[in-house]
């Protein structure tokens, strides 16, 4: 009995040893783990900052793949994986680069040891990936011109930023300029939250433009940026993607065509309808009457035009549309030269082709079978009205030009009387102060494309070809050949400051 006791004590005891090594064990594992997932890096002073880019699409350079992408942050490479025999791991071997950045999980890590670096000097790099924004950062923006840094020692400020000319993409860098200094659209799309919950059918590409216009409005507006400069490459990957490439990178597209296709994609991208607003609509939307009365064929008898005159179908019609942007129509440049042999490049005030919407001037519209009388008369103004400028008819052969310089004041436009007498009723403050003009330079269908900005928080204008940013007096603005125009109503409490104005 005894010798049993005994035996059955010994069993115990190696069975609680046992015990107390398997948690030494565990124990051991998990500082083991710890200790690789947190380790000391010695190799961080090899991070070369002056090569990191993020901007461009994030595959793997040698096999194209998007999964797993990891970034070299000593030449700036993008490399697939971080396991034994990856890419990554390959390169770190084979050019002792050793500090590598998972692109999509924001996490650092030393190869070939494989192990996790967690050092608050690196959040910087972060930042530069994925910039974020708080809410008292966003509020503040257009209050202060404070320029900052970058680390290769230029100075900027943000949203005052130049956009990389891939090959052939101006016509698109000027709108996303022009939109990303519209306040409430950056606003919205700075916050990524705004419209991250929003659902869209299996397989629609569409909702790519939102997130990779989010993506291009943070890096515009990042204080901590490393260069001055922004590429909008995946941003035009999707729109060459969404677009089904009719927008491309390498042909030179037209602003006006590109801008009314982006807001329309934007707002269905967006969850928006006819019925329902999206943030897109809420900004650029407004309203108008259109009159339409159909016209006889020209080569009928007088007598026929008059008795078809009477039928209902020739009668005039009304119908309500909203719209984005206006069209003003410019007058037909003369052909004529004057005595020095040079062409007279004519001038027109703005308020001359705003008539069209005064609803009463009256104009022809063909189409292939009929002809239309039309006059508009607006009956809502939005926030943000934007004018474009119609330099440009099409036939069969060639693109023609108007060069005609639209005479027109930097502030205060007041556009009541293009109102309907419910609209004026109803809309209490009329006037607008431009805040975006994009200009086209040289000829219809070459030519380059350059923008002049408001800048919010200073007042100063500041002009934007591609890389080249440099600041220009308001006077020499309406010297150019306007495109595109962004008007900002005034509000109560506004307090935008234009210098020079």
């Amino acid at each position: 009995m005894v010798s049993l006791k005994r035996e059955r004590d010994i069993d115990l005891d190696e069975e609680d040893d046992d015990d107390d090594e398997e948690v030494v064990a565990k124990v051991g594992r998990g500082r083991a783990a710890e200790d690789r997932r947190s380790r000391h890096c010695p190799y961080l002073d090899t991070i070369n900052r002056s090569v990191l880019d993020f901007d461009f699409e994030k595959l793997c350079s040698i096999s194209l793949s998007h999964i797993n992408v990891y970034a070299c942050l000593i030449c700036g490479k993008y490399f697939q994986g971080g396991g034994l025999k990856s890419h990554a791991y390959t390169h770190s071997v084979q050019f002792t680069h050793h500090v590598f950045l998972n692109l999509h999980t924001l996490k650092f890590y030393c190869l070939p040891d494989n192990y996790e670096i967690i050092d608050s000097s690196l959040e910087d790099i972060t930042y530069v990936l994925k910039p974020t924004f708080a809410r008292p950062h966003i509020t503040g923006l257009d209050k202060q011109g404070k320029l900052y840094r970058a680390y290769d020692g230029t100075t900027y400020l943000p949203g005052i930023v130049g956009l990389n000319n891939i090959k052939a993409n101006d016509y698109a860098n000027v709108v996303l300029q022009a939109l990303s200094n519209v306040p409430p659209l950056r606003n919205y799309f700075l916050e990524e939250e705004n419209y991250r919950g929003i659902r869209r059918p299996p397989g629609d590409i569409m909702f790519l433009l939102v997130q990779r216009f989010g993506e291009l409005m943070r890096k515009l507006w990042n204080p901590r940026n490393f260069k001055a400069h922004v590429s909008p490459h995946e941003m035009l990957q999707a729109v060459v993607l969404c677009s089904k490439k009719t927008f491309q990178i390498t042909k030179q597209g037209d602003a006006v065509d590109f801008l009314s296709w982006f807001l329309n994609a934007l707002h269905n991208a967006l969850g928006g309808t006819k019925k329902k607003p999206s943030s897109i609509t809420n900004v650029f939307q407004g309203s108008m009457r259109i009159f339409s009365k159909k016209l006889p064929h020209p080569d009928l008898p007088p007598e026929e035009k008059e008795a078809l005159l009477l039928k209902e179908e020739y009668q005039e019609e009304m119908s309500e549309s909203t719209f984005l942007y206006l069209t003003l129509d410019l007058p037909t440049a003369p052909l004529y030269k004057d005595e020095k042999e040079q062409l007279i490049i004519p001038q027109v005030p703005l308020f001359n082709i705003l008539g069209k919407f005064n609803g009463s001037t009256e104009k022809e519209y063909k189409t292939y079978k009929e002809n239309f009388l039309k006059r508009f008369q607006l009956t809502k103004l939005p926030p943000y009205l934007i004018f474009c400028i119609k330099r440009f008819t099409k036939n069969n052969f060639f693109v023609e030009k108007n060069p005609t310089i639209v005479n027109f004041p930097i502030t205060n436009v007041d556009l009541r009387e293009y109102l309907t007498e419910e609209g004026q009723a109803t809309e209490k403050h009329t006037t607008y102060d431009l805040v975006a003009n994009v200009v086209h330079d040289g000829k219809p269908t070459e030519g380059a494309y350059r923008i002049h900005v408001l800048h919010h928080g200073t007042g100063k204008w500041y002009e934007m070809q591609d890389l080249q940013v440099t600041d220009i007096l308001p006077q020499m603005i309406t010297l150019s050949e306007a495109y595109i125009q962004i008007w900002k109503r005034r509000e109560d409490d506004d307090t935008t400051n234009h210098t020079g104005a």
